[in-house]
């Protein structure tokens, strides 16, 4: 068995996929079985279908999941998530998400759920 890097996930699965194995899973080896059902952690994480293709293509062996911090912080901005927000779900700082959006020229703009301060 070896263990496969994480980023060919994203491809194989799909980004709101990669988003919910990384938050369920992230930081660990993770074993995909070549029988996968519903009831099966993965398949509950991230759905069936795309469970079975994750199944179907690696199985079996080990993936190492990753945190995939700068997609989920990218999806949960197109949600409408608020710096504080997304800081909390990634286990950063509100300036690690800051120095994390100005990195990317591709980062979505703040959203209304995003507060400012004003000094008037």
């Amino acid at each position: 068995m070896s263990s496969r890097p994480g980023p060919e996930l994203e491809t194989l699965i799909g980004e709101e996929a990669l988003v919910r194995l990384a938050e369920a899973f992230g930081g660990t080896r993770l074993f995909v079985p070549a029988k996968m059902t519903a009831s099966h952690a993965i398949a509950k994480a991230i759905g069936l279908p795309a469970a079975r293709i994750m199944s179907e293509r690696l199985a079996p062996d080990v993936v190492r999941v990753p945190l995939a911090r700068e997609q989920r912080a990218l999806h949960y901005r197109a949600i409408g998530k608020s710096n504080a927000q997304i800081a909390r779900a990634l286990g950063i700082t509100e300036s690690a998400v800051d120095k994390l959006f100005r990195r990317r020229s591709d980062a979505p703009a703040k959203g209304s759920a995003q507060l400012g301060l004003s000094f008037d």
